[in-house]
């Protein structure tokens, strides 16, 4: 990986320059060419496929959801309706928190069996699912389960129409399942939403009325797009578009047709032989960092029955897959010329993949998207007001959008848009499993961990998550005050040499920076955009202890994993936001052992804000003793034989 590939963007990509414009932009590509061939407005049901719509079916969860009528008085009473919530325990996906602002509370368990006609597949889907999916399916190719266990559970919330927070997906374990499963909720939402519309321009061919006489024929958003798939790096967006073309296309014969299929693996595919030679990373690492990393693109997909036109123009695109940043240069800010936000109008199905990940690229990118979503456009887009939908009129596509949120971690921040911009008519629904053992487990040396609680009532204030800082709580005097005052001092006498200071939040890593320069501190330092010798320097001069500290930021470690030789000392400013890092890094103090070990120490600091991250590094039970018990000092001691 190189250091032009790393997705911190330092300077001029981080959302503050120019937004670029994709109809306007000189470097960016969009379709022309099959405008009239992808429009929705001038083309009709084929007519063998007409009487296969089964939208008519009252039972199907996409009529039923899009044709749900809300009462003025129901939207008036959600912003004082206390949030009623019920917890259910599912097999595989375990303890479940069904919520709604809505009056009525529904929830549900999953049936042991499940039949693909009973969830109203659109064709092709019901035959060319079980071939798309048949990698993770161990019976035989025509068995009676079409999905994992794990698919079938996310599946049927998903089919619901529900909001979903799953906190469990991993690059290495299940990512791939989960891409499968929420790609075939996408292309089955698609499929019947376009169907419904090419099926009433038929309707109102033959019958000769003018559109705007039935308001049965009110079947659309007020723009087109329909679903924004947010993903990280272009290798997602490149294996979400392989999955669309596969479900599409499935074993028949008759191949479908791709517009820009080259150009697109072109641009969002990635050449082997890039990859730096003899790079040890963790496995986690190598699964998240696969293919073209890089993170600053957008485009757009349309799907008319069986082709696939990409790099579509947004105004005609039904699925738009793009990354914080790429949206971020469009969305634009307060007072930039060049700035659209229109085409988020009428999503229907908003999915964000890998949330973790964002946290450490710029979660201000995801709160700056999640403040633009369905708001009404600016511009009518030639759209025909006869045929939208009067939920989308009345301005309430926000209870109608369905927010599909996957991440790694049970974080704060996350959490908190996941609770504060999910309002969908049907409901949501989080996955809520506590860790019974933290990964302290896995740390192998023997060492004493020393967690320092600061106590709430020093805190001045801590951050609401939902402002989106990066990490979770706003540089604090009074946490900043403490490390000096209270830990630093015992760290400070030469005896205690070879002390690493790992920094989750990059505010504070450079706030310590400035404190340890003004007290000329031996230090050296090492965040996301030090050049790659200044990076070797730090590190050799940490080894040889010629500085006596080195600061590391947490999103230093995330893209590069570099084995730091030398600590003999630990300090954990603030819990990191992966747990496994915690293990990680006290595991790095084996890598250089000159028979001091018994002298070895970690110190980490935390608050009863910490919960979750606490419980994720010692574990639920141990975490809830240290948070309400009246001693401020807790010590573990690991690797004892």
């Amino acid at each position: 990986m190189t250091d032009a590939a790393l997705p911190a963007d330092p300077k001029g990509k981080d959302g503050h320059g120019p937004p670029g414009t994709l109809e306007e932009s000189p470097e960016e590509f969009t379709d022309a060419k099959h405008e009239s061939l992808f429009s929705l407005e001038t083309n009709f049901l084929e007519e063998e496929r007409e009487g296969n719509c089964s939208l008519k079916a009252l039972q199907d969860p996409f009529a039923q959801h899009v044709n749900k009528e809300l009462k003025e008085k129901e939207i008036q009473a959600v912003a004082t309706n206390p949030k009623t919530t019920h917890q259910l325990k599912w097999p595989i996906l375990g303890q479940l928190v069904f919520s709604s602002r809505f009056q009525q509370l529904e929830t549900f368990k999953p049936p042991k069996d499940i039949d693909l006609k009973s969830l109203h597949l659109q064709k092709p889907l019901e035959s060319t699912w079980i071939k798309t999916n048949s990698r993770f399916l161990s019976g035989p190719p025509n068995s009676s389960s079409p999905f994992t266990p794990l698919q079938k559970e996310l599946f049927l919330i998903m089919n619901s129409y529900r909001d979903l927070f799953y906190p469990e997906r991993t690059a290495l374990k299940n990512g791939e399942e989960i891409r499968h499963v929420y790609c075939l909720h996408v292309i089955n939402h698609v499929l019947k939403a376009n169907a419904q519309v090419l099926a009433n321009n038929s309707r109102c061919r033959s019958q000769k009325l003018g559109v705007g006489d039935d308001d049965d024929f009110r079947d659309q958003g007020l723009t087109r797009p329909k679903v924004l798939i947010v993903v990280p790096f272009r290798e997602a967006a490149l294996r979400v578009v392989q999955l669309f073309i596969s479900l599409l296309e499935g074993d028949s014969k008759k191949k479908i047709t791709v517009s820009n299929k080259k150009r697109f693996n072109g641009e969002y595919g990635s050449d082997p032989e890039e990859r730096p030679p003899n790079l040890k990373r963790p496995e986690d690492y190598e699964a998240v960092f696969v293919g073209n990393i890089d993170d600053h693109f957008r485009t757009g997909v349309a799907i008319l029955q069986r082709s696939i036109r990409l790099y579509a123009p947004f105004y005609s695109s039904d699925i738009l897959i793009a990354s914080p940043l790429g949206l971020r240069t469009i969305i634009g800010g307060e007072g930039e010329k060049k700035r659209d936000f229109d085409f988020l109008s009428s999503i229907e199905l908003l999915i964000i993949d890998q949330a973790d990940i964002y946290l450490m690229q710029n979660w201000e990118h995801v709160l700056h998207l999640m403040n633009h979503m369905n708001l009404l456009p600016l511009d009518s887009h030639g759209v025909d007001f006869s045929r939208v939908r009067m939920w989308s009129l009345n301005n309430w596509s926000k209870y109608y959008r369905q927010t599909l949120l996957f991440g790694a971690l049970q974080d704060a921040q996350i959490n908190s848009v996941f609770n504060k911009y999910c309002v969908n008519v049907q409901g949501q629904v989080a996955v809520r499993n506590v860790p019974m053992t933290g990964c302290i487990s896995h740390v192998l040396v023997q060492l004493p961990h020393v967690f320092q609680r600061m106590e709430a009532e020093n805190l001045a204030s801590v951050i609401d998550a939902s402002q989106g800082t990066h990490g979770s709580r706003m540089v604090l005097n009074t946490w900043f005050n403490f490390f000096v005052n209270k830990i630093l001092p015992q760290y400070r006498d030469a005896v205690m040499s070879h002390t690493l200071i790992y920094v989750p939040s990059y505010f504070d890593f450079v706030r310590l920076r400035n404190y340890f320069k003004k007290e000329d501190l031996n230090f050296t330092h090492i965040c996301e955009y030090t050049q790659k010798s200044g990076v070797s320097r730090a590190r050799h001069f940490f080894l040889q202890g010629e500085k006596q500290f080195l600061l590391l930021t947490e999103r230093f470690h995330f893209y590069k994993r570099y084995t730091i030789k030398g600590i003999r000392n630990l300090i954990f400013y603030e819990l990191p936001t992966y747990p496994h890092f915690y293990s990680e890094v006290c595991n790095m103090l084996q890598a250089t052992t000159r028979g001091e070990e018994a002298a070895w120490t970690c110190t980490v600091l935390y608050s009863k804000y910490d919960a979750q991250r606490l419980a994720a590094v010692v574990g639920v039970e141990r975490a809830a003793q240290m948070l309400q018990s009246k001693k401020n000092v807790h010590l573990f001691i690991t690797g004892e034989r």
